[in-house]
């Protein structure tokens, strides 16, 4: 089971989670989504596409851009379509 930790909550937690590239992509319906607010930032990967952002808002600390997902991911990245990863300080445990 793994686990993506900021400001001590847990952001999202499944065993069926994706890796790709050292990113650990959880399921969408993992999260819990009072910590999240979407974000107009917007970034594109060659093979996976087009990247789209979340920021992370807990106890009132914001962590801009702190999660991203691939709405519509390139077929060779369709493993991790409908999943999100995270950075900017988010822990991951397993």
């Amino acid at each position: 089971m793994a686990k993506a930790v900021w400001n001590g909550k847990v952001l999202a937690e499944s065993d069926k989670t994706q890796l790709v590239e050292g990113n650990i992509y959880f399921p969408h319906d993992s999260i819990d989504r009072e910590y999240f607010r979407s974000s107009t930032t917007i970034s594109t990967c060659p093979w996976k596409g087009q990247a789209r952002y979340y920021t992370i808002l807990v106890d009132g600390q914001e962590n801009s851009d702190a999660a991203w997902y691939y709405p519509d991911p390139k077929p060779a990245a369709r493993a991790i379509k409908n999943h999100i990863a995270f950075w900017r300080g988010v822990e991951i445990e397993k």
